[in-house]
């Protein structure tokens, strides 16, 4: 029974979260300040969300941290996402080896 509340409760806060902006913004927001600091709020949630999942992932901190150098590196020069990934990847699993 205790699943059902948990998953009702679950369902009230993502239909919340989805409403509230459509029930308080009629209109289309016209503050140019309002409109630049909505542009970049999914970036930083995203961000605040990645970062600690990324170093606490392999359980070791130094492989995550040579992981996410070449991610960063192979990424600031447009190399397809799989190809960022694979090589993250792969590097922090070395780095396990050797650290």
């Amino acid at each position: 029974m205790s699943i059902v509340i948990y998953i009702a409760v679950m369902a009230g806060v993502t239909y919340l979260i989805r409403m509230i902006p459509f029930t308080f913004f009629r209109k289309k927001i016209k503050s140019r300040f309002f409109r630049s600091f909505l542009y970049y709020i999914p970036y930083a949630v995203l961000s605040a969300m990645t970062l600690p999942a990324i170093f606490y992932s392999t359980g070791n901190i130094g492989t995550a941290v040579v992981g996410t150098v070449v991610a960063v590196i192979l990424a600031f020069f447009n190399t397809p996402l799989i190809a960022v990934a694979l090589a993250a990847a792969a590097s922090a699993f070395i780095a396990g080896i050797f650290i």
